[in-house]
C-alpha cells in the first residue's frame, strides 16, 4: 500500500469518527428536549442514552463476526445505511410524538454506530507503523472531538426551542393548546435530522466506491491465536474499564444542560452552548493528549486524568454557583484520551484475535445504557448535583486499569498489512 493511498484511507475513516461523534453528542440536546415534548422524568429520558448505547453491546459482537467474513469496508457501508435509516425514523416519531418510536430510531442508528466503531477503531490503528497507532487513533478521534463540539451547537440553535412551560403556564393555555406546544417541540427534530441522514448517505455511496486497502492480521506471537479471548486478561479489564469510562463520560455530557439549571439557573440555550465549549475542551485535550504521548506513556496520562476527574467531580457535587459548572467543563478535558487510550491498551498484542477483541471492548460501550439510568434514578430521589457521584465512582476502575499497565512503554498492535 503506498503512503498516498494510506493518507487518503486515513483520511476517509476520520470522516466516520466525526459523524459518529455528531450523532452521539446529540443525546445531550435530546434528552431535555424530549423530556419537554414528551413529559418525561429523569429516569425515562435516561432511556435515550440507553436505546443508545445497548445497541453497542447487542451487536458488536456479531459485527465483528460480520467484518471477520466480509471485511472492514463491507462492515462501514452496512454501519452508514443502518445510520441514515435510523434517522430517517425520527421524522415519523415525531409527528405521532411517540417516545417508543424515538427510542427504536436511535436503537437503528445506534446498530449503524456500532458496525462503524468496530470496524475505525481497530482499522485506524493499523494504517500505518505499529509504535504510533495509539497516536493515530487519538487523532482521529479528535474529530469525533469536534462533531462533540459542534453538535450541541447545531442542536441548541435548530432543536432547542428555549421555551419552557410551568405548572401554572400549563394550566393557563388549556390542553389543546398545550398540546399543541408539545408537538410544535417534537417536530423540531424532524429537518436537522433528515439532513443527517441525507449527507450519511452521500457518505456511504462514497465508501462503497472507494478502494481501501485490505488488512490481514497476522500473529506475530506464537500464543496469540491459543485459548479462549477471555482468557486474555489484559482485555478483560480494558473491557471493564471501558465499560465504566463510557458510562462516566454519557452521565456528565448527558446530564449537563440539566445540572447547570438546577446549580446555576441557566436556561436551556445558553447551556447548550456551555456544554459546547465543554466539548471543545473535550477536542483539544485529544490534541493535546495526542502531544502529551511523545513524553508520557498513555497508561500514565491516563492514571494522571483518572485521579484529577475523581478530584473534579467531588467539587462539582459539593460546591456552589457557577464553580461546579467550571469543574465540569475541566472532567470533559481530562476524559479526551480515556477511550481511544484504553482501547489501545486493550487489544494490544491480540494478533489474529484482533477483530474479536475490539468487538468486546466496543461491547463495553453498554457502559453509557446503565450508568445514566443509575444517575437519573439517583437525581429522580435526590438533586441532579448529587447524582454526579455515579461518574465520579465510574472513575475508580479506569484508574485501576491504567496502574496496571504502567510497565507499557508503547501501545502497538501485532498486525501487519
Amino acid at each position: 500500500m503506498s503512503k498516498s493511498d494510506n493518507r487518503f484511507a486515513i483520511a476517509l475513516i476520520t470522516v466516520l469518527f466525526f459523524l459518529w461523534g455528531f450523532a452521539l453528542n446529540l443525546n445531550p440536546i435530546l434528552i431535555p428536549h424530549l423530556k419537554k415534548a414528551c413529559q418525561l422524568t429523569d429516569l425515562q429520558s435516561a432511556l435515550i442514552d440507553s436505546a443508545s448505547y445497548f445497541a453497542y453491546f447487542l451487536i458488536a459482537l456479531p459485527a465483528g463476526l460480520f467484518m471477520k467474513r466480509y471485511g472492514y469496508k463491507a462492515g462501514i457501508t452496512l454501519g452508514l445505511l443502518l445510520f441514515a435509516g435510523g434517522t430517517f425514523l425520527f421524522y415519523p416519531a415525531a409527528e405521532l410524538r411517540q417516545f417508543s418510536l424515538f427510542l427504536v430510531a436511535l436503537f437503528v442508528i445506534a446498530t449503524g454506530l456500532t458496525l462503524l466503531e468496530t470496524a475505525a477503531n481497530p482499522y485506524i490503528t493499523v494504517l500505518g507503523d505499529s509504535e504510533t497507532s495509539t497516536q493515530r487513533l487519538n487523532f482521529a478521534q479528535s474529530f469525533n472531538g469536534l462533531a462533540a463540539f459542534l453538535a450541541p451547537l447545531a442542536g441548541g440553535a435548530f432543536i432547542l426551542s428555549g421555551k419552557n412551560v410551568s405548572a401554572s403556564e400549563q394550566q393557563a393555555m388549556g390542553s389543546t393548546q398545550f398540546e399543541a406546544y408539545l408537538k410544535e417541540e417534537a417536530s423540531s427534530v424532524q429537518v436537522p435530522f433528515l439532513i443527517i441522514g441525507g449527507i450519511v448517505l452521500l457518505v456511504a455511496l462514497l465508501i462503497s466506491r472507494t478502494s481501501l486497502p485490505v488488512i490481514e492480521e497476522v500473529d506475530d506471537s506464537p500464543t496469540a491465536s491459543q485459548g479462549s479471548i477471555l482468557s486474555e486478561k489484559n482485555l478483560v479489564m480494558g473491557v471493564i474499564a471501558q465499560f465504566f469510562y463510557v458510562g462516566a463520560q454519557v452521565c456528565i455530557s448527558s446530564f449537563f444542560i440539566r445540572f447547570v439549571g438546577q446549580v446555576a439557573n441557566i436556561g436551556e440555550k445558553e447551556a447548550a452552548k456551555l456544554l459546547s465549549f465543554a466539548l471543545l475542551g473535550f477536542m483539544i485535550g485529544r490534541f493535546f493528549g495526542t502531544f502529551l504521548m511523545r513524553y508520557i506513556t498513555p497508561p500514565r496520562l491516563l492514571a494522571l486524568y483518572s485521579l484529577l476527574n475523581i478530584g473534579l467531580l467531588a467539587i462539582a457535587v459539593f460546591g456552589h454557583g457557577m464553580v461546579p459548572v467550571y469543574t465540569l467543563v475541566g472532567v470533559e478535558f481530562f476524559m479526551s484520551i480515556m477511550f481511544p487510550t484504553i482501547f489501545s491498551l486493550s487489544i494490544r498484542g491480540l494478533g489474529s484475535k484482533t477483530k474479536l477483541g475490539s468487538s468486546l471492548v466496543i461491547m463495553a460501550i453498554a457502559g453509557g445504557a446503565v450508568f445514566p439510568v443509575i444517575m437519573g434514578r439517583v437525581s429522580d430521589m435526590t438533586t441532579m448535583q448529587t447524582a454526579y457521584l455515579v461518574p465520579a465512582i465510574c472513575f475508580l476502575p479506569i484508574l485501576y486499569f491504567a496502574i496496571k499497565n504502567l510497565s507499557v512503554k508503547h501501545v502497538a498492535l501485532t498486525t501487519s498489512h
